[in-house]
């Protein structure tokens, strides 16, 4: 159980921070500050989390990393769905944790709908939007078998270089769908905005479980492919 709630908590300061840096500062092109501090503020979340819980559970806090790791065969099928189980749970736990923040202390949520996903970037293109969140999962996926490949010894910078990653894909991804690569992180923020009035975000939510579980899979492929030679 231990492993399961790292999960929990690991993906609950990762929405919690990374969407509410979001919702505080907005993702504005035209302001790309708020680019840059959001795509830090998910970056150093997995940093904090991974040398805090993750040395319980292995550091997922991603359904799409966990879809890899199965892929892999470095977890087993029970233990993928109860991570993803708890991964959501984590993730609506910070989402309802900003919601009551915001609200109770009339701050404007400059996202529209707690810092979830869409496709405004990308002009409502789910196909556009497909691909950027395939890619940019595919991009982080293969960096984090990479650094944890038994074949090379990264040391303990591991965390470090993961989380650099994420910030890293989320420079260019925030400007066109918010960045997921994480299905854990785009469900609970689009169904409490959903709740509370704003509809938008979930109507494209599945672009953001499809797209980052594709691009994982694809990584879970690859990456061992080229290992090999």
């Amino acid at each position: 159980m231990n492993k399961y709630l790292s999960e929990l908590i690991g993906t609950c300061v990762l929405v919690f921070m990374g969407c509410g840096t979001a919702m505080l500062v907005g993702c504005d092109a035209a302001a790309g500050g708020g680019y840059i501090l959001t795509a830090l503020a998910f970056g150093l979340s997995v940093v904090a989390m991974a040398y805090c819980v993750g040395n319980i559970s292995g550091g997922h806090f991603n359904a799409a990393v966990t879809l890899a790791m199965l892929i892999r065969g470095k977890i087993d099928t029970k233990d993928a769905v109860m991570y993803w189980i708890f991964q959501v749970i984590g993730a609506f736990v910070g989402t309802i944790l900003l919601a009551v923040i915001f609200s109770a202390g009339n701050v404007t949520d400059m996202t529209g709908g707690f810092g979830s996903n869409g496709l405004a970037g990308v002009n409502g293109s789910a196909v556009a939007g497909l691909i950027v969140e395939i890619v940019l999962t595919f991009i982080f996926l293969m960096t984090i078998q990479g650094v944890t490949s038994e074949k090379f010894n990264h040391g303990s910078f591991g965390g470090l270089i993961i989380g650099l990653t994420l910030a890293f894909v989320h420079i260019l991804g925030i400007g066109l769908t918010g960045t997921s690569v994480n299905p854990s992180r785009s469900i609970a923020p689009a169904v409490v905005a959903a709740i509370t009035g704003n509809t938008a975000p979930i109507a494209s939510l599945w672009v953001f479980i499809v797209g980052p579980l594709v691009g994982a899979a694809l990584a879970a492929v690859v990456y061992p492919i080229l290992e090999q030679n």
